[in-house]
């Protein structure tokens, strides 16, 4: 049986992405085969789309972090043919092939029956980057922050950001919103912001060891320097979610806002989160943290992916767009 998928390959140094029929994997135990109805765009999809050192093993690969469809063969006795799943993170797209093709075969350990009061459709608005905007928020919520003091997110029109500025709006936050694209404050402000903050203008002052404390928590999806501005910035025992580096790996800070204001630096990985982690997680994106990303989503066919990833990669990218298999 053959599928359709958005096979990158190299040729000559260059890396060429176009929609192909391919081989049906034969199910190996412990796996199962899984019929894509939905997948999403990611940044790191867009990397392994255009060749990126260090994100895809070899060549020829389908990339596509993130999974939602319906199991076809199982070799699980927690998985039924007709299960309705999600997958996202671990080696999906790096080291399997991902979500961009019709059929993936996947690990059972790395999979999630879908939620009660959740569609594919919906998990995938979500993706990975609404499982990481929610495990950066779940870190801010288990932290105990008030919401006396507003939230800062950076990179808010992203994925991540935009997600991350809606479930915080949503859980009672007043929340303050860096992007670097001024033209659309009309939509960070129906995602939930109360503030827009252009980022050249929050980047204009020189960084300081420990910087007025205007903010309860944060989440960065940058990285560099706008991460160290952040933390300078964070009250008394805040805490700073981070998961981005398009700002830079590096950033310079002082030990200050960690020793006389107690602060917390806390990393997210959602790729590599424990599956129980990302149970949880998407149980409460189903249920009590629920918010409606469709006026953020832009819907494609595989065929049209190749604008999209030219998109995200140029920085022109707002909100999630989902790729949908089949007619």
């Amino acid at each position: 049986m053959k599928y359709k998928a958005y096979l990158v390959e190299e040729n000559n140094g260059e890396y060429i992405g176009s929609v192909k029929e391919l081989d049906t994997p034969v199910l190996q135990e412990g796996r199962l085969l899984i019929k894509v109805k939905y997948s999403s765009l990611n940044y790191k999809d867009a990397l392994a789309a255009t060749g990126a050192k260090g994100v895809v093993r070899s060549y020829p690969f389908v990339p596509g972090v993130d999974v939602a469809g319906v199991i076809i063969e199982s070799s699980s006795d927690d998985f039924m043919p007709g299960d309705e799943v999600i997958a996202t993170g671990y080696k999906i797209g790096m080291a399997e092939f991902g979500g961009f093709g019709e059929i993936v075969h996947l690990p059972s350990e790395w999979v999630v029956k879908l939620p009660e009061n959740l569609s594919l459709y919906n998990a995938m608005c979500h993706g990975t980057a609404g499982i990481t905007a929610a495990e950066c928020v779940n870190k801010i919520i288990k932290g105990g922050i008030s919401n006396t003091l507003p939230v800062l997110v950076s990179g808010a029109t992203g994925g991540v950001g935009s997600i991350a500025v809606s479930l915080l709006s949503k859980l009672g936050y007043e929340v303050h919103a860096i992007t670097g694209k001024p033209d659309e404050n009309e939509k960070l402000t129906s995602m939930g912001a109360t503030k827009i903050i252009a980022r050249n203008d929050f980047m204009s002052e020189p960084l300081k060891p420990l910087d007025k404390a205007v903010y309860s928590s944060a989440v960065d999806t940058v990285g560099g320097e706008m991460l160290a501005k952040m933390v300078s910035m964070i009250s008394n025992h805040g805490i700073v979610s981070c998961c981005g580096n398009v700002g830079g790996a590096m950033f310079t800070s002082s030990v200050f806002p960690f020793i006389l204001r107690g602060v917390q630096l806390s990393g997210v990985d959602s790729a590599e989160s424990p599956i129980d982690l990302k149970k949880e997680l998407w149980n409460l994106l189903a249920n009590e943290w629920q918010i409606d990303l469709n006026n953020q989503t832009k819907t494609v066919n595989i065929k049209e992916i190749d604008n999209e990833i030219k998109k995200i990669l140029d920085g022109g990218q707002i909100g999630r767009v989902v790729i949908k298999h089949g007619e």
